[in-house]
C-alpha cells in the first residue's frame, strides 16, 4: 500500500513540475469531458487476496486544472458473487490525469495520459444459505487506489475512444467532449 502511495505521489509531483516545464502554445485543451467505460477489474481483499476478474462500469467527468491535468469526480460498479455471499462494490472518489501530447508530439488525434485515482468503496454484501458472518467484516479494502496509464483516440471532435489500463480497474470506453 506505501509503495502505490508513493508511486502516486511521484507522479503527481512529476506532472506539477512539468507544467510549468511546457510550451503553452500546443493549443490542445483537456478536460469538460465525460468519459464512460466497461471492463474488468480484479476482486481485492483486506489480506492481499485477489479473486476472479469482474465486470465493471465507470463513469467520470474531467474538468481542466492546469496545462495538461485535469481531475474528475468518479463512480465505478462491480459486484462479485462466491458460494457463501453476494458482494456489490461502489468505489467513489477523484482521478487526477496528466496528458504527455505534447511531451510524445503526439498529433490532436491522440491522447495520452497517466493517472492516479483515490477514493472510498462504499460495498455491501448479502449472506446466502443462511450462511452468516459479522455485518462488520466486508472483503474488500475501504480504501480505493488505483493507478492508471491510458491512450485516447478522437473519432471526432466530440467523440473519443479509450483505452485505460490500470491496476484494478481497466476499462475501454467512449470520451465525449
Amino acid at each position: 500500500m506505501k509503495t502505490s502511495a508513493y508511486i502516486l505521489l511521484f507522479l503527481l509531483l512529476f506532472a506539477g513540475n512539468s507544467l510549468s516545464a511546457q510550451d503553452s502554445s500546443y493549443g490542445e485543451h483537456h478536460g469538460n469531458t465525460l468519459n464512460i467505460g466497461l471492463g474488468i477489474g480484479g476482486y481485492s481483499g483486506y489480506y492481499g487476496y485477489v479473486g476472479h476478474s469482474l465486470p465493471v462500469f465507470n463513469i467520470n467527468y474531467e474538468f481542466g486544472v492546469a496545462h495538461n491535468f485535469t481531475l474528475a469526480p468518479f463512480a465505478t460498479f462491480y459486484a462479485y458473487h462466491d458460494n457463501n455471499y453476494h458482494e456489490t462494490v461502489i468505489p467513489i472518489g477523484g482521478k487526477g490525469t496528466y496528458y504527455f501530447d505534447e511531451l510524445l508530439g503526439a498529433g490532436r488525434d491522440w491522447d495520452f495520459y497517466l493517472a492516479g485515482s483515490l477514493g472510498f468503496s462504499i460495498v455491501h454484501t448479502v449472506w446466502d444459505n443462511g450462511y452468516y458472518q459479522d455485518s462488520a467484516y466486508h472483503t474488500v479494502n475501504p480504501l480505493f487506489l488505483d493507478l492508471h496509464a491510458g491512450v485516447e483516440y478522437h473519432l471526432s471532435h466530440k467523440i473519443g475512444l479509450f483505452l485505460d489500463l490500470s491496476t484494478g480497474v481497466s476499462t475501454i470506453g467512449l470520451a465525449f467532449h
